[in-house]
């Protein structure tokens, strides 16, 4: 091989380690930025007039996330859920695609689970113990 060729081999080398490098760096930042879905296995499928909401388990912690039928246009959504014995975590507004994921430390309580998207809503008690 010419020098020409080894240079070459060279600098699409090192731009490949560059960029490799580059992507091990910004990876990390993306990991702590919000949840957009639950982290478990799926456990309970609650659908509705307007939705679904869905809880997640993994360990103690449970986490619920409302899902609506039609995607897309601002509506009115919540997901919820309490512990036994303490406050609910809820997350409420105008959304497009969802609410939640919101998650509590639940240990071996019962939880109650609550979604609403528009007027559709489902609320299911003391569920999981």
């Amino acid at each position: 091989m010419d020098k020409g060729a080894i240079r070459r081999r060279l600098a699409v080398g090192l731009a490949l380690l560059t960029a490799s490098g580059a992507l091990a760096v910004a990876v990390p930042a993306q990991a702590h930025a919000a949840p957009t879905r639950c982290e478990g296995r799926k456990v309970k499928t609650y659908p509705f007039s307007t939705g679904t909401l869905y809880v997640y388990k993994r360990g103690g912690h449970v986490c619920v996330i409302t899902l609506p039928k039609d995607p897309g246009r601002s509506q009115w959504m919540k997901a919820s859920v309490q512990a036994y014995r303490a406050h609910a975590v809820t997350d409420e507004g105008r959304r497009t695609r969802r609410a939640g994921p919101v998650t509590v430390h639940a240990g071996q309580r019962c939880v109650w689970v609550k979604g609403r998207v528009g007027r559709g809503s489902v609320s299911k008690g003391w569920i999981l113990c």
